[in-house]
């Protein structure tokens, strides 16, 4: 099948040739500033979470922010550090520095651009739900954890990154609450609640930040700020480099590299749907994914995090009346502006601020609702569910994903089977023995008017691996020899492999009494019948198009 190649140009070259005015760029400047709004506090909260300095949050949305916009496939993505790195981030930063972090993320390009450009993007939305939800349900539990040292001003060196051993080590620091910081943080977090509340159109996040640190520069209130940790925030973008390259490095990082690219895969073709279902558009999924890519190795030359679409600040930059990429090209050139003109200023943000503002992500980030209801659901998707959660919390993320997905592939094999059928003498639908329905219909008689050394057997659902013994076990309740078999395929949709193979070794067995008629198979039936079981096993049966033809030709 030839490729479509203009579903690879990026959307922004595709706004340009539809024409863009001067109040398209009016539109679109207000709606990035407010995108910056939200994003600046968000960018460095995500990068502390996540064990890095916050610059380097605030690099990624400039840099990857930037070129998601104007490469990708989405008018109205927007791109920079999200929650659901958080994890992966904070412990490969633990197990290989920060050097193994940027390795770990220009690969993770690279298997993007890869995916890309090999149209794996539509593979991406057969990830089931329970795995999706329980992953990010995960990622929303431990982040929210990561923050009671920073919410409550515990004295904790390092936070360890197992769920676990880090919930025993902040028991153990309990002693050294600062009861300062609690209530600067919980101060922080009424504010935001009550913003989103009775005035959600604010910048709840940002408020909250300036205003807190305000206050602490002012009233010199003893809590942990940006400064004490961290020291000055550089008012300048740093220069890309390589000096982290290492093959050694590399082969270490690899399955960190896939779960970036999963995850960066997955989260920015969901934001562009969330995008597509606000504006009445269709994304590019070909060209978003080579964006990310490009985004994600053009953040690690520069030292910053991994990114991807963020679902949130896409539905603001919607929500403030965006038209184009430009909006989000737009909105990472203001927080380079923030940067290079507040830099100073930033080191008086309280990290307890910033713990706030992550645990109202965390709690978002949960999707309660989502959860109750898949907790609700089968047997089947239950089990995937708290699988892939309990996994994310307390062993890795990765590892719970490769687990939720063969899960899940388990499950769905197992409903596949439950609607297969291999049935004696049972016609398919309610057609009558004339081809007529309802009362004009002639009814059939016992064995379809068929003597009794005729045998027809039907077969329903796809005819697969998990319902093979289905068909080895069709034979059995056949007693005496035969003189024909009519095999009725009008309700087989497909048929893999070891389906075909269980299929001739039944033709096999009936061909050893008598003769054996093929009824209704469609094309990808025959295809796949043809492919394992080549053209010499099939001559030996005979095909017909309908019921009513093999039934004929079984009387002859």
């Amino acid at each position: 099948m030839r490729r479509d190649w203009r579903l690879f140009v990026p959307k922004t070259v595709t706004v340009l040739r539809q024409g863009y005015g001067v109040a398209d760029l009016r539109a679109d400047l207000v709606a990035g500033l407010t995108v910056a709004i939200v994003a600046l506090p968000l960018s460095m909260a995500l990068a502390i979470a996540s064990g890095a300095t916050p610059d380097r949050g605030l690099v990624t949305a400039v840099i990857a922010g930037f070129l998601i916009s104007l490469l990708g496939g989405s008018r109205f993505q927007i791109g920079g550090p999200t929650g659901a790195f958080v994890v992966v981030v904070y412990g490969v930063i633990s197990q290989h520095g920060y050097d193994g972090l940027l390795m770990a993320t220009l690969m993770a390009g690279a298997l993007l651009i890869l995916a890309g450009l090999s149209g794996l993007g539509t593979f991406i939305k057969y990830i089931p739900d329970p795995v999706t939800t329980g992953f990010t349900s995960g990622i929303a539990v431990i982040i929210f954890t990561s923050q009671i040292r920073d919410f409550l001003g515990l004295t904790l060196e390092t936070v360890p990154a197992d769920f676990l051993p880090k919930i025993l080590a902040l028991w153990q620091a309990r002693a050294s609450l600062d009861l300062a910081t609690p209530l600067l943080a919980l101060a922080c977090l009424a504010v935001i609640l009550a913003l989103r509340r009775w005035a959600p159109r604010l910048p709840g996040f940002l408020i909250v930040t300036v205003v807190a640190a305000g206050f602490v520069a002012l009233a010199a209130w003893p809590v942990e700020t940006i400064g004490t940790r961290f020291g000055a925030v550089p008012s300048r973008l740093p220069t890309p480099s390589l000096a982290f390259w290492s093959l050694d490095k590399a082969q270490a990082v690899l399955p960190s590299a896939f779960t970036i690219a999963l995850l960066a895969g997955v989260e920015s073709l969901l934001s562009a749907v969330v995008a597509d279902q606000m504006t009445g558009r269709r994304h590019r999924s070909g060209i978003e994914l080579i964006a990310q890519g490009v985004a994600n190795i053009a953040s690690s030359l520069v030292g910053g995090l991994p990114a991807t679409g963020a679902i949130a600040r896409t539905a603001t930059n919607i929500r403030s009346g965006a038209r184009s990429p430009v909006a989000g090209m737009s909105h990472a050139l203001f927080l380079l502006l923030f940067m290079l003109l507040a830099a100073s200023l930033m080191r008086f943000v309280p990290l307890a601020a910033l713990a706030a503002i992550l645990m109202v992500v965390a709690f978002n980030m949960a999707e309660l609702h989502r959860f109750r209801i898949l907790l609700n659901a089968s047997n089947g998707d239950r089990a995937v569910l708290l699988v892939t959660f309990l996994l994310t919390v307390l062993v890795d993320l990765s590892l719970a994903i490769e687990m939720g997905m063969i899960l899940a592939a388990f499950v769905f094999m197992h409903r596949m089977a439950q609607l297969s059928e291999v049935r004696r003498g049972e016609p398919p639908g309610p057609l009558g023995l004339n081809g007529l329905e309802g009362d004009e219909a002639e009814p059939y008689a016992p064995n379809f008017g068929l003597p009794d050394d005729v045998v027809v057997i039907t077969f329903r659902g796809a005819l697969f691996f998990g319902s093979a013994s289905l068909l080895k076990d069709a034979l059995e309740d056949i007693s005496g020899r035969k003189r024909c078999y009519i095999l009725r395929l009008e309700d087989v949709p497909m048929v893999d492999p070891t389906g075909a193979a269980a299929l001739g070794d039944l033709m096999v067995r009936a061909l050893a009494d008598g003769e054996v008629i093929l009824c209704g198979a469609s094309r990808p039936v025959l295809r796949g019948l043809l492919r394992t079981l080549g053209p010499s096993a099939l001559r030996m049966a005979r095909f017909t198009s309908s019921f009513e033809e093999a039934r004929l030709r079984a009387l002859a």
